[in-house]
């Protein structure tokens, strides 16, 4: 009884009982790097009694899969609501909240060498096209853009998470890639090619406490979803859910 009441006390403070290890445990989506780490430099601000370890950022379906092997999260922000509908199945966390939005972009590297106009362009044989894996958020999102445009491209290479795409791109690896257009903004070495119809696919967010039941998750998550924290997501060009 006497931890429950002191569990009770903490929350209603506005403090949190630290993770075993001492820390606050997030995993979040590849794209969210940016937006995440100043989402977290804000929170620790505001909430000095808690520890944050470094995030960890990687594909969604890796994060998910590393959860579901029971690697300690304490927060899980997916990049697709398929994903997390993977974790939260499994009885890890519960009731997900949405909360950002993103869209495709074609990206080439900076000065455009192939000369690519469009989407249309990537599906030419001497085109090299790099996208998401077909399991990766980016990569179901990718695939189902260039369903509905109705073209057929095959990638040189599938990669794991956006940040690799972007960076092969960036590094002149290949002519061209699908990203979000958070991580395209991100990358100076890119220039964008608006794809029509990416309005269409639209990737939403969801992020949830591991364990309903912990107090530290729960704030983070609370302050994702605060004014604060939607305006830090807006900097980086996440739309609203």
């Amino acid at each position: 009884m006497a931890a429950i009441i002191g569990t009770v006390a903490l929350v209603l403070s506005g403090c949190a009982a630290p993770a075993e290890d001492g820390s606050l445990r997030i995993y979040a989506a590849a794209s969210l790097r940016n937006a995440f780490d100043d989402l977290v430099e804000g929170f620790a601000a505001a909430h000095p009694d808690i520890l944050v370890a470094p995030v960890v950022y990687d594909g969604s379906s890796t994060l998910a899969t590393q959860i579901l092997e029971s690697a300690p999260a304490d927060v899980f922000a997916s990049a697709d609501e398929t994903t997390m509908a993977s974790v939260v199945d499994a009885g890890l966390g519960s009731d997900p909240v949405r909360f950002a939005t993103n869209t495709l972009v074609l990206v080439v590297p900076e000065g455009n060498p192939a000369g690519l106009a469009g989407l249309a362009d990537v599906a030419e044989p001497e085109v090299s096209f790099v996208r998401c894996a077909d399991e990766v958020p980016c990569g179901s999102a990718a695939l189902r853009l260039l369903d509905a445009a109705g073209v057929d491209a095959e990638p040189v290479s599938l990669e794991q998470n956006v940040t690799a795409v972007v960076t092969k791109v960036a590094a002149g690896e290949a002519d061209a890639g699908l990203v979000y257009g958070t991580d395209a903004m991100a990358e100076p070495r890119v220039a964008t090619i608006a794809v029509p119809g990416s309005d269409d696919v639209v990737n939403h967010y969801p992020i949830v406490a591991v364990d309903p039941d912990d107090p530290a998750a729960a704030l983070f998550v609370a302050y994702v979803l605060s004014v604060a924290g939607r305006a830090v997501l807006a900097s980086y060009g996440f739309g609203t859910p």
